[in-house]
């Protein structure tokens, strides 16, 4: 339980929040002063520049949200393999597509958009992301899959040079979730040029933020021209308002994309800060029964978007979890997540659960899920896990406080 000797924050620290450092305010202000609010202008087209230099990848088609963009890699991956659908019907109609479990749902969300079936890959213990050994099993028991989707979790690359590698083993196409690693880099390759199709994020709590917005990212110029025609209702070049596709508005607004241009100078910063955080916490939770996000120190180079941690099976005192709420009982040297997150909360610190495995969603239960060796990986690292303040504003004296509060649950 919390110890009493500990005072709450006057105020509130944040799981991560935006963090404004002024060039943003002048590039909306240009758009201001230009007429330029809506959803073309000079800071479109900048950050669409930024986002493929930044990943390595030709193309970026600026747009609403990383939801929207992970939508049109779906949407092009699915005609790619299968043809143009119907206008009744999604380009994945009945297809089965293999998904990362461990995940927001909006990773897999657009397969459903397109009438696809996920599948989901159980979590690789060791990095907390697709298993690769999984991801093969799952190619055996369903050869005719010929689409992967693969999330990043909280800024760590995991195995995603293994996941492509067995794409194209297998001739299926890979989209990659990137919307929470960006700048993070694997074998010294940018997260977002792994994927066939990638898709990165500039929602509010991420490394750099529009507010909202995001990029669909690919090497085809070709592609990338059908996705811009798709974000703006699919308009033809006629001189009335003609349509002979399905189209969709979600093209990112010139207002939001001046925060987004603003942001990009600053995330080499923001990493630094984020990586500090994590590496505290670490030396502050070095003596206790927790693991941090595990990556490969060699290959890697994680964003640490997000510090988050598993407590040590024999660590843990008896925690019972339903869709909707969670209990405990406390024990003297043990500790949950769920006694955690409330002795954050009550010192006025925003913690947060680690992503709810898909396959235990109510709305995917029925769906396969496929496991390397017969245990539930993210299972697992969900009833231990949770996620830390990871703020980049929050001060040492705060995330000291905020250590005290973690190790006062395990006396």
């Amino acid at each position: 339980m919390l110890s009493k000797k500990l005072k709450a924050f006057d105020k509130h620290v944040y799981l991560a929040s935006p963090t404004m450092h002024g060039e943003e305010l002048e590039y909306m202000t240009e758009a201001y002063k230009t007429n330029w609010m809506s959803t073309v202008g000079e800071n479109i087209n900048e950050v669409e520049k930024l986002a493929a230099c930044g990943t390595g990848m030709k193309y970026a088609v600026g747009l609403a949200s990383c939801t929207a963009a992970l939508h049109l890699c779906v949407k092009l991956a699915g005609e790619r393999i299968y043809g143009k659908a119907k206008v009744s019907h999604g380009t994945l109609e009945g297809k089965r597509v293999f998904c990362s479990d461990m995940t927001f749902a909006a990773t897999l969300n657009p397969v459903v958009y397109e009438g696809g079936i996920p599948v989901f890959i159980d979590t690789d213990e060791k990095t907390w992301n697709m298993d690769p050994e999984a991801l093969e099993k799952a190619f055996e028991l369903y050869p005719d899959t010929k689409l992967v989707v693969c999330a990043e979790l909280y800024g760590f690359p995991g195995k995603i040079d293994d996941i492509k590698k067995i794409c194209l083993e297998n001739g299926a196409l890979l989209i990659e979730d990137a919307a929470e690693a960006m700048g993070a880099f694997k074998n010294k390759m940018p997260c977002g040029s792994f994927g066939d199709y990638s898709a990165i994020s500039y929602n509010g709590n991420k490394i750099i933020t529009g507010s909202s917005g995001g990029c669909i990212l690919t090497n085809s110029e070709e592609e990338a021209k059908r996705a811009r025609k798709w974000s703006t209702q699919s308009r033809e070049n006629a001189p009335w308002y003609q349509h002979e596709d399905v189209g969709y508005n979600y093209r990112m607004s010139n207002v939001v994309a001046g925060v987004v241009r603003g942001q990009y100078p600053h995330l080499p910063e923001h990493i630094e800060q984020k990586k500090k955080i994590y590496e505290r916490y670490k030396e502050g939770f070095s003596d206790l029964p927790v693991v941090m996000n595990p990556f490969d120190e060699k290959s890697d180079v994680p964003n640490f978007w997000l510090s988050a941690m598993t407590v040590d099976k024999d660590a843990m005192c008896k925690q019972t979890r339903d869709d909707t709420k969670a209990s405990y009982v406390p024990e003297k040297g043990k500790s949950c997540p769920s006694e955690i997150l409330e002795a954050i909360g009550a010192i006025n610190a925003e913690g947060r659960p680690i992503w709810k495995p898909m396959h235990m969603q109510p709305i995917y239960r029925a769906n396969d899920f496929v496991t390397a060796d017969g245990a539930d990986h993210g299972r697992d690292i969900f009833e231990r896990g949770l996620c830390l303040p990871s703020d980049n504003k929050m001060t040492k004296d705060e995330q000291d406080r905020i250590i005290e509060a973690v190790r006062a649950c395990f006396e």
